[in-house]
């Protein structure tokens, strides 16, 4: 007999589902004339990381970085369980997914990083007044562009590689998701809407 019950509090939901949305407008608004919307936008994700960051240490059980951050020889013995079709269940992230979770977090960040930094290098934003300090001498070149236009395409290029990072990860996530709902018989896509999983009585509650 099966029952639901609560696993993703509503912050955990928020956050992921704004995230989905927030991304998607800054990947949009990327090129073209909406810099400042991009950057806004960009704000906005590095906040969500931070709240999120902040929720994996002092939030509900199953939010808590300790709950689903698991040991080298953990994940890779749920990575081998999966082979067989008939891999450990766990209420909250399983191992692989609790390492995409961390992976994913850390790649926003600097995907939030690196655009701050091209943001800066036009003289914009937080870090425009502390991300180079220009001597006199190096004035006639700055006048011309020249440092500038240098920085500026070192973090443009760093800023779209961690982007396209991002995308893979986005995609390896979303196989994941659906992998791990066939395998397990379970509904994530549901889940992380409802907040609630479905299982049976003989699986332990929370």
């Amino acid at each position: 007999m099966q029952q639901t019950i609560k696993v993703w509090d509503i912050f955990v939901r928020l956050f992921h589902w704004s995230l989905v949305i927030f991304f998607i407008l800054a990947y949009l608004t990327g090129e073209g004339d909406l810099e400042n919307v991009h950057a806004w936008l960009g704000y906005t994700i590095g906040g969500l990381i931070t709240a999120r960051i902040i929720w994996g240490i002092i939030g509900t059980k199953h939010a808590r970085f300790s709950d689903f951050v698991y040991s080298p020889s953990e994940i890779k013995a749920y990575l081998q369980s999966l082979m067989t079709r008939h891999p450990k269940h766990y209420l909250g992230h399983n191992p692989a997914g609790g390492l995409m979770v961390v992976i994913m977090l850390v790649m926003l960040a600097l995907v939030t990083w690196s655009g701050l930094e091209t943001y800066a290098a036009d003289g914009n934003g937080p870090l425009a007044s502390t991300s180079l300090q220009i001597s006199t001498a190096q004035a006639d070149s700055w006048e011309h562009g020249e440092n500038h236009r240098g920085g500026d395409e070192f973090w443009e290029e760093i800023h779209e590689f961690t982007v396209n990072l991002m995308l893979l990860l986005i995609f390896l996530h979303i196989v994941g998701v659906f992998a791990s709902s066939f395998l397990h018989g379970e509904n994530l896509p549901r889940a992380i809407l409802t907040g609630r999983k479905t299982i049976q009585d003989d699986e332990p509650a929370p």
